[in-house]
């Protein structure tokens, strides 16, 4: 058995080890990745040859967590790990991002990543090394990959920068961000941060690519150790070189005459575009044209690619006519649907989301239960993008990992714009009905108008936009483009979103698809996105100012208190039998959960009333009773001897026959009291040893005048 291991050592003296040659060695490449005691098994698997007909990289990239890797049963009824969840889905696209784009263009053959957490203390941050493990795993191996590349998590933390923190340092970070990217080159930037400036994004992207280049060079000595520095031979391409000419020759100057012919309706630029490539069909023999279909699609693809291109770059002409720095055209609206406690249609050009906002109880919090992390969210924001909405003709199969990605980037986005201690939980959900162009910004923007529509009092208003670019010559050629389409995305160089407040950025996401970006050009990109941003902005502002000062009449209302922590089950009481009369009686949803030495009390209901009425029966139950006070109270039996009363909730006491009344009474019977009457009543005294509470009537009640006894006479 030939084991390799490599060493890499971070600044601050933790280790990384990379060991190949010891597990799933028929794997085309298996590595073991550890950082403390977090091991992540990564293995990478090829076709030798690709399916016929295949023009696109068939990459599959698969990350999960074993729950026994920190000790623990997965849940569910078969207690066995089922199917990805989205913060699996979510790591699985961050290694995606960055090691698709560095396949060769030519090699179509099935690739399989596959990266496993097998061990984990809770200690170290899994996430970070599952891109070293994935492009670790391919440098081992003989398939064509043009890495190795290294992820990277880079936080804030009080005004340093830390590459991959630990779970607890983590917490006190103001800025948290991925950064996958090559010796050479940045290719992917993924994160969240609360309200930084370009300058800071930018340096923490630098920071990351120095860590990077380490991870870089330490698998280039692995790759080496085992002998893989030759990568296999492969022909996944058939090619015809006449027939490109004759489609380049016949085909580019239509296309060209398309791109700078600036039409601004989606659909009808694509069909103008299908029309040249199918005028040019007609001219070649059916049986040509038929065998060559595949061929004459992929040539011509690439000839409407540098028309665009070109149009950009030479003529300063957009396909729909903007200039680089223009924004399409943007109205909103608020309230539009009467049902949800708050919604907003934001349509910018031919990209439209319309957000609804819905406000709930502590019984709607979203439950997170995942190998390593368990809790709560409060806030949920969720992404849907319907087929219609492309105009595509097709069912619709469910939420994709495009859906889940799309939608936590709005997430990160907007939840830093919570109240801080908001007693509702709040649910965004953001319907594409149209698209073309980036529908997750238009999400943040709806999402922004929605929530102020609700009444949800968010700290800032937050807008957000996508950028692209067009470059050639290692970026010495370039153009920034803001707000750009499907097609700017499809056939450019960059697709850079961002999002923030007037302040500063609290979300980003960047996919790069060319070498020798240069930090000049991300520094150009940032700050044209704040302008644009800041345009957007002030849609927005025109639309809704500021959050509305009161929630929709229909919206739950919620109170918040807070009673001792020892007083819980004195609320809850016996099988939960107190706080189930309390709401059957009052008609309020009450939750209670324990926070320090404290009780959190979140009552909701619909009115004013059933809230007041159940906050007036925990305090009975929470207040100590208090020598001398006079309390009403419920008469609950009668015994022979007097009255059972409750006068704070959860708490009776005998009213004796004696306390009754001033004057003597001989039977309860004659007493006037039955159950279920209201009276006043004072507590006289609690008994020190029994706890039992003396009470009195009549100690409320004039005491009568004696009367006086006639004298004796003498």
């Amino acid at each position: 058995m030939n084991v390799v291991t490599k060493t890499i050592t971070l600044g601050d003296g933790r280790e990384i080890t990379i060991e190949t040659g010891k597990l799933a060695k028929q794997a085309d490449g298996a590595v073991m990745v550890r950082m403390g005691n977090t091991m992540l098994l990564a293995t990478v698997c090829a076709a030798k040859d690709a399916v016929p007909g295949t023009d696109f990289m068939p990459l599959s990239v698969d990350y999960k967590e074993k729950f026994a890797a920190n000790g623990r049963f997965p849940g569910g009824f078969t207690r066995r790990e089922g199917r990805s969840s989205d913060y699996e889905i979510l790591v699985s696209r961050l290694v995606d991002r960055a090691l698709r784009p560095l396949f060769p263009d030519d090699f179509h053959a099935e690739t399989f990543v596959n990266v496993t957490l097998y061990s984990a203390d809770g200690i170290d941050m899994p996430d970070a090394l599952a891109g070293l493990a994935a492009s670790a795993a391919l440098a081992v191996s003989d398939i064509p990959f043009h890495g190795p590349i290294s992820e990277v998590r880079v936080a804030r933390i009080n005004g340093e920068f830390v590459v991959n923190p630990t779970f607890v340092q983590l917490e006190d970070a103001d800025m948290d961000i991925m950064v996958a990217a090559t010796l050479d080159n940045i290719m992917m930037v993924e994160g969240e941060m609360k309200e930084v400036s370009e300058d800071d994004l930018l340096n923490a992207m630098k920071v990351a690519h120095e860590a990077i280049k380490v991870h870089c060079q330490a698998q280039l000595e692995l790759m080496d150790a085992v002998g893989k520095t030759e990568k296999r031979v492969y022909c996944h391409e058939e090619n015809d070189e006449d027939l490109k000419k004759d489609v380049w020759k016949k085909t580019y100057d239509k296309a060209y005459a398309l791109a700078t012919a600036c039409n601004a309706d989606k659909h009808s630029r694509s069909d103008n575009f299908d029309a040249v490539k199918a005028e040019y069909i007609e001219t070649l023999d059916p049986e040509v044209a038929e065998e060559k279909k595949g061929l004459i699609d992929r040539y011509y693809h690439d000839v409407e690619k540098e028309a665009m291109r070109r149009s950009i770059l030479d003529e300063g002409k957009r396909l729909d006519g903007r200039k680089t720095t223009e924004i399409r055209p943007i109205w909103c609206e608020v309230s539009y649907l009467p049902g949800p406690h708050g919604s907003a249609i934001f349509t910018r050009g031919e990209t439209q989301s319309l957000t609804s906002v819905t406000l709930g109880t502590k019984n709607d919090e979203k439950l997170i239960d995942e190998a390593l992390v368990q809790g709560k969210d409060r806030f949920l924001l969720h992404y849907n993008f319907p087929p219609f909405s492309t105009g595509e003709a097709r069912a619709s199969r469910g939420i994709g990992r495009r859906e889940i990605g799309h939608g936590n980037l709005a997430y990160r986005a907007l939840k830093p714009m919570i109240p801080d201690d908001y007693p509702y939980v709040v649910r965004v959900v953001s319907d594409i009905l149209e698209s073309n162009g980036s529908s997750s910004m238009a999400t943040v923007c709806a999402g922004t108008l929605a929530l102020m529509d609700a009444g949800v009092q968010i700290k800032k208003p937050v807008t957000g936009i996508a950028m692209g670019l067009i470059s050639e010559n290692k970026g010495k050629n370039y153009a920034v483009l803001s707000d750009i389409l499907g097609d700017e995305d499809h056939l450019g160089d960059m697709d850079f979103k961002v999002t923030g407040t007037v302040d500063g950025i609290t979300a980003t996401q960047m996919d790069i698809k060319v070498d020798g970006l240069s930090y000049e050009i991300l520094e150009t990109a940032l700050r044209q996105a704040k302008e644009g941003r800041m345009h957007i902005m002030g849609k927005i502002l025109e639309t809704i100012s500021e959050p509305r000062e009161d929630l929709k009449p229909h919206a739950p209302r919620i109170v918040v208190m807070f009673i001792p922590k020892e007083m819980i089950g004195a609320v809850i009481g016996p099988g939960g039998k107190i706080i189930q009369s309390m709401q059957a009686e009052t008609g309020a949803v009450i939750s209670i959960e324990e926070i320090g030495d404290q009780g959190r009390v979140e009552i909701a209901a619909n009115n004013k009333q059933a809230i007041d009425a159940a906050i007036a029966k925990i305090k009975g139950i929470v207040a100590i009773p208090e020598v001398g006070e006079v309390y009403p109270a419920k008469v609950k039996s009668i015994m022979p001897y007097g009255a059972f009363v409750e006068f704070l909730p959860g708490k009776e006491g005998l009213l004796h026959i004696s306390e009754i009344d001033w004057k003597r009474i001989e039977t309860m019977e004659t007493s006037g009291l039955k159950e279920g009457d209201i009276i006043d009543v004072k507590l006289l005294d609690i008994d020190q040893k029994t706890g039992k509470f003396k009470l009195s009537r009549k100690a409320l009640l004039p005491r009568p005048p004696r009367e006086e006894k006639p004298s004796a006479e003498k």
